[in-house]
């Protein structure tokens, strides 16, 4: 099993660059210690006691995120990318960090989504945000909502998004949903250019299941950023916290307020 996996983008040779470098000072330890292209559609060979080392952006934690819950592994991000809400590590840090995170198992464990799609027998991961949307530009969906056993609310808007905590400030963020702290065991309803509905999001404990179906023509899903199904008349999606959390290593800045100031402020300049 690899003890180390350096994950990054092949279109980023800065990243790829500096996970060579920090692979080779780890191999010369007698760590097993690996570079992975996230490109790669081949799993690597990890296990619960991986670490999982992402270099990049956000969208590169999001896709590495994939690869550490599927085994219980933990992992570490490192910004290379502008904003990075979810990289608390500057890549001068990155052997120090990774040298405390095998000394110490300790992790903070984020709320994950998983999602069954009517049709299909896999279920999709999600640690920010799932979201059944509109298929064609210039149309919107209607779309129905059951929370456990009660039926909710119904929507006509560009999309509705399911948020975890962890994604409270990335797509949520951006269409007006509130911003949570990140260990919170929540999840948050919030539409998408609603249309004559309810625009505001609505919070509710992380042991809901949320049903969502398509009402009035056939509409798509969208997990972190990627498309993953399409759901015709009728088809639903339904949304439950993950049994499993994403284990995250921490570098010790839990400022949340910190953290958005830098990252408004990365985000505008």
């Amino acid at each position: 099993m690899t003890h180390l996996l350096f994950a990054a983008f092949p279109n980023r040779p800065d990243a790829l660059r500096l996970a060579a470098e920090a692979s080779a000072v780890f191999a010369s330890e007698g760590f097993e210690s690996l570079v992975f292209e996230l490109s790669n559609e081949k799993l690597p060979d990890l296990s619960s006691d991986s670490l999982v080392i992402a270099l990049g952006g956000d969208g590169t934690f999001l896709k590495a995120s994939r690869l550490a819950h599927r085994v219980g592994a933990r992992i570490l991000g490192v910004n290379l990318g502008r904003v990075g809400f979810l990289l608390r590590v500057e890549p001068s840090d990155l052997i120090a960090a990774v040298r405390a995170a095998l000394l110490s198992n300790v992790t903070e464990n984020r709320l994950a989504l998983e999602i069954e799609i009517d049709g299909q027998k896999a279920t999709e991961f999600a640690l920010n945000e799932v979201v059944v949307e509109r298929d064609l530009p210039g149309h919107m969906v209607k779309v129905s909502t059951t929370v456990d056993t009660e039926e909710y609310l119904s929507y006509v808007a560009d999309g509705l998004m399911v948020s975890t905590p962890t994604g409270s400030t990335a797509y949520n963020f951006s269409v007006g949903g509130p911003v949570v702290e990140p260990d919170l065991d929540l999840m948050i309803l919030t539409p998408v250019a609603p249309h004559f509905t309810i625009s505001r999001s609505v919070v509710m404990p992380g042991q809901r299941v949320i049903r969502i179906v398509a009402l009035d023509r056939p509409a798509v899903i969208v997990t972190d950023g990627v498309l993953v199904g399409k759901l015709e008349l009728g088809q639903g999606i339904t949304v439950r916290k993950s049994s499993s959390p994403v284990r995250v290593v921490g570098s010790g800045e839990t400022d949340l307020a910190l953290r958005l100031r830098r990252g408004l402020r990365e985000g505008h300049a």
